[in-house]
């Protein structure tokens, strides 16, 4: 009589711990994404020139990964590997390039993106930042990509200027009049973009879930940002060497870069703003009861940039790795990552899950409690974030990049192979790293271990499917 008091309880307890699972609230999901942010321009990977406290705190209060990789090393097809999930062997943008009148290539329409996967799951989305992926009214259009709301830059050749002449609200060209076609700078549009962000979250409730898409512009170049307490706390603080470029006036064209008499307190100023924004979205998710059930995840699309006077080995922001952006060596593919979800995350954590952009998908599709598409190439890493499951691990991680003659990389375990040229050379030799031991990429392994570096040259063979519309090395820039 005992025994069956007992068991009857236990399968009591163990149906309601069931309900009670299938009751729990989906979580809302805010991804937050640099742009040209190397992986040691954030305090929590050791940045000493730049404060990041609302960074950091995210860092303390969640998971840090620090293997954790972006599609490729420049905006467009890095982004298009993070909403298809696939690698960019496999997406359909694959690189940077432009159709008239404005806006790059767009993303086919039969890609199946991850706001669409978690728009059929019941949630609202948004976007606001940088596209790139299809021009308004194109099958890339945002709106038609799954996004029921966008504010910010269709095109990221206009998104070279912080004071543009106008920017897009859903299929609505917003004029800037106040920045008269590129003559004055009187509005920021990161500042413009932000207010639109906070609207997003403002609007929200309890009763529906939410994916918030906030695709940044900031830190890339151009050096430029408002003259207020941020740069001022910087300027003095570093030796500068002014930078000349195309000024805003006349003859400015979308695509320049304007002149910078302090290119390092701005820059450092331009991250402090970066981490400001992201401030402002927790407060304003705590501000609306939000925070409890919503996973905020930071990142960057690519390493850091070189143009318009950056100088990333001053801020040393590649860290401890080799390479920029358009590289990649690990300090143009490895980024900050930061994951941040109170109660379910383990506050100051850190994670050396092997992962990429592709995983974005199938991890937000799980957590939302649908199915991802088919055939993508990333795997969940919902286990990992929430400590609960097995993590399922890639047997390696594949790159291609389709400018200066088209480049492969693989990391397979401690292994890294990068391959240069090719487009000239698809059969090329590679060069071989063990990251374990050589994180930099300072000594090249190939001679020592043919046979694994002719393994890792053939599976680039087997990853990178041709594509018509990207053939290697012809990507315009």
């Amino acid at each position: 009589m005992r025994f069956t008091f007992s068991y009857t309880v236990i399968l009591i307890l163990s149906f309601a711990s069931i309900v009670q699972a299938q009751k729990a609230p989906r979580p809302n999901i805010v991804f937050i994404i640099a742009d040209d942010l190397g992986y040691g321009d954030v305090g929590f990977n050791g940045q000493k020139k730049i404060k990041t406290p609302n960074l950091d705190r995210l860092a303390a209060g969640g998971m840090r990964f620090t293997q954790f990789y972006a599609g490729t090393s420049v905006c467009a097809p890095s982004r298009s590997s993070l909403i298809s999930g696939h690698h960019t062997g496999h997406t359909y943008i694959r690189g940077n390039k432009g159709v008239l009148p404005e806006g790059q290539e767009p993303i086919a329409d039969s890609v199946v993106t991850v706001a669409e996967v978690l728009q059929q799951a019941g949630y609202k989305t948004g976007a606001f930042g940088k596209w790139g992926l299809g021009p308004t009214g194109s099958v890339g259009d945002p709106n038609r990509q799954g996004f029921e709301a966008f504010y910010g830059y269709n095109c990221q050749t206009l998104a070279h200027r912080y004071y543009p002449n106008h920017l897009w609200e859903n299929d609505r060209k917003i004029v800037l009049e106040a920045n008269e076609s590129l003559r004055q700078t009187k509005q920021y549009a990161p500042d413009l973009i932000q207010a639109k962000a906070l609207d997003f979250i403002e609007a929200q409730s309890n009763d529906q879930p939410f994916f918030l898409f906030l695709p940044y512009i900031l830190p890339h170049a151009e050096l430029l940002v408002p003259d207020d307490s941020l740069l001022q706390y910087y300027k003095g603080k570093f030796p500068e060497k002014p930078y000349v470029g195309q000024d805003y006036g006349a003859e400015a064209t979308r695509g320049g870069y304007t002149s910078q008499p302090y290119p390092h307190a701005t820059f450092a100023a331009m991250v402090a703003r970066l981490d400001w924004y992201v401030g402002q979205i927790v407060a304003k998710l705590k501000e609306k009861g939000l925070d409890k059930n919503t996973l905020i995840i930071f990142t960057s699309d690519n390493g850091p940039h070189i143009e318009g006077g950056a100088d990333p080995d001053f801020f040393d922001s590649n860290g401890p790795f080799k390479g920029y952006k358009r590289d990649l060596y690990e300090g143009g593919i490895r980024e900050p990552f930061v994951a941040y979800w109170p109660g379910t995350i383990k506050a100051g954590s850190s994670s050396a899950y092997l992962g990429a952009f592709w995983d974005l998908l199938p991890t937000f599709g799980e957590l939302a409690g649908t199915s991802a598409p088919q055939g993508i190439d990333g795997l969940s890493f919902a286990a990992t974030l929430t400590g609960r499951g097995k993590q399922p691990q890639h047997s390696y991680l594949y790159w291609e990049f389709h400018e200066q003659n088209g480049k492969q990389a693989i990391r397979q375990g401690n292994w890294k192979a990068v391959r240069l040229n090719a487009g000239r050379q698809p059969n090329g030799p590679v060069e071989l790293y063990d990251l374990l031991k050589d994180p930099g990429e300072t000594t090249n392994l190939a001679s020592k271990y043919p046979a694994k570096a002719k393994e890792l040259g053939q599976l680039m063979n087997q990853s990178h499917v041709p594509s018509a519309l990207f053939p290697f090395g012809t990507a315009e820039k």
